[in-house]
């Protein structure tokens, strides 16, 4: 049987260690390369590496965990696939940050009919509020907090070649997010979720979605200059960090004439 190790030091657990809870231990039925995969995992999570950081050759990692260099790379395989770490030639392997090209489009699955997200150029974003409100029901019940926590909501439109498409209604819980506001927002150039890394670090690496049809309503039209009664495509996520908290609650409406909502299972 596999020994777990220390995703810090390297060292065996102890017996109470190994009692922990679940999210830091590996299972000891899991693959080699699997409970591999869960220390490095576990390292990001700690903030030993940060976005845009690189981590130990495949090499350092097999001697820090005791296991071959195969094993390692396995794992990483694994963690490159799933958008949370990137591997460049030649300079070794990094940790897989929102500003990185193959990850702005990650959440995004809105795709214009002739191209690829993307291929339109960056959204032109329009921030209509950034505000501190108290959480309603709903909304803390999504972001684990208690109803009447302090949250910000910030409205934006996104628009691409001039054309208003996808409305966002967004909820952020306050206290990691002290400083934000509309001027911030307006005058970051990236992705959101890249200034969240960088400015207030948290990282979102993973969202659940759900998605369904609902029409313009009297406001909502304006901001997308379509009709009341139009049908738009609602989505609403909830993005997690690395701890797997519940960190933003986003509702979306996409307008669709030109567009179509583009998703890759398995």
């Amino acid at each position: 049987m596999s020994t777990p190790f220390s995703p810090l030091t390297g060292a065996a657990l102890t017996g109470a260690e190994r009692m922990a809870p679940a999210a830091t231990v590996t299972p000891s039925f899991s693959p080699l390369y699997r409970q591999i995969k869960v220390l490095i995992l576990n390292g990001l999570r700690l903030g030993e590496w940060k976005p845009g950081e690189g981590i130990p050759s495949e090499m350092d990692l097999a001697t820090r965990f005791h296991v071959s260099q195969g094993t390692v790379r396995k794992a990483i395989d694994e963690l490159a696939a799933e958008n949370l770490l990137v591997r460049r030639q030649g300079k070794g392997t990094f940790v897989a940050t929102h500003a990185e090209q193959q990850v702005q489009f990650r959440f995004l699955k809105l795709v214009p009919d002739s191209g690829r997200p993307g291929s339109e150029g960056p959204a032109h974003r329009d921030i209509i509020e950034c505000r501190r409100s108290s959480a309603n029901s709903e909304v803390a019940r999504a972001l684990a907090l208690s109803a009447g926590d302090a949250v910000l909501q910030v409205r934006r439109v996104l628009s691409f070649l001039g054309t208003p498409t996808i409305l966002e209604d967004i909820w952020l819980p306050a206290d990691p997010f002290k400083g934000l506001t509309a001027e911030r927002l307006a005058a970051y150039q990236g992705p959101m979720y890249a200034l969240f890394e960088t400015e207030f670090n948290v990282r979102m690496v993973r969202a659940e979605e759900k998605i369904r049809a609902e029409p313009a309503n009297e406001g909502r039209e304006k901001l997308l200059r379509v009709e009341i009664g139009t049908p738009l495509l609602s989505v609403e996520r909830i993005a997690y960090t690395y701890k797997d908290v519940p960190m933003e609650l986003r509702r979306g409406y996409y307008c669709t004439e030109t567009h179509y909502y583009h998703n890759t299972l398995g």
